[in-house]
């Protein structure tokens, strides 16, 4: 039972930039010998994701927008043509306004709240269903989350409200395609430095404290959550589903700062 994925192939959605967890996870699964599809949407993404594909020996890139059917259809129907089948899906998409992640969640709208959810959640289904079908002998489906999701987090807002419909979504679509063999799970990263990550209120200050605090005293690396896709993707995790895996350097044990840091 090797932690390694030669003769697999998967699609990785939501590559951004070269500080992507996504990217973080593509990278890891092709040094790990894995064949990479990336989607994009639009043509300014795609001209950062393309020499980022190139880098790990990828020449296929997908446009895939999660608020169409149409686009979605494409996409996976590209995949079909080109593959027949797939072994793995990485999504790491989620958005909400940026003027929503500051100040009161109270004061969340109904179209942010509506926008958020749809494409921070229910976009894991839709492509979950798709994938689905391009894995007749099994597969991993692997999604992103964050501890905001189920303790509050300053200025996190609506998106702990999308990562925890998120996380109880990997538990229902683990229920609903073990039978086939195919392992639905979340990794669930502490504060990093990425463009998401930045759109949040306060991140700096909050990068600062869980590095501090955190029993290991240090945040996540793409590396360290690379590393753990690989693991979920491999046939060491062939038994792993429906899991929120915690990859955050212990942060998530603390009932309170560490004692040289309290007030």
């Amino acid at each position: 039972m090797g932690i390694d994925l030669q003769g697999k192939r998967g699609l990785i959605m939501g590559v951004a930039n070269d500080h992507s967890i996504a990217w973080g996870i593509a990278r890891a699964m092709a040094g790990a010998g894995a064949e990479l599809a990336f989607s994009y949407q639009g043509e300014s993404l795609e001209r950062r994701v393309r020499p980022l594909a190139a880098s790990v020996g990828s020449d296929f890139l997908v446009d895939a927008d999660v608020l169409s059917d149409d686009s979605l259809e494409r996409c996976f129907a590209t995949l079909k043509e080109r593959w027949g089948s797939i072994d793995f899906l990485v999504h790491a998409i989620a958005f909400s306004d940026k003027a929503e992640l500051t100040g009161r969640f109270i004061n969340t709208s109904r179209d942010n709240f509506k926008n958020s959810l749809t494409i921070s959640c229910y976009s894991f289904i839709d492509v979950a269903r798709r994938a689905a079908e391009l894995m007749p002998d099994g597969g991993s489906m692997i999604t992103l989350t964050y501890q905001g999701s189920n303790r509050v987090t300053p200025f996190y807002n609506v998106m702990g409200v999308a990562k925890a419909a998120l996380e109880a979504s990997v538990r229902y679509l683990a229920n609903d395609l073990g039978p086939q063999g195919v392992r639905v799970n979340a990794i669930s990263p502490g504060p990093m430095k990425t463009l998401a990550g930045a759109a949040i209120g306060g991140a700096r200050r909050t990068f600062k404290h869980t590095e501090a605090n955190a029993p290991l005293r240090r945040n996540p690396t793409l590396d360290a959550i690379g590393g753990t896709a690989v693991y979920l993707a491999s046939e060491a995790g062939s038994c792993t589903s429906g899991e929120i895996i915690i990859v955050d350097g212990g942060f998530h044990v603390l009932g309170m700062p560490q004692s040289e840091n309290l007030g």
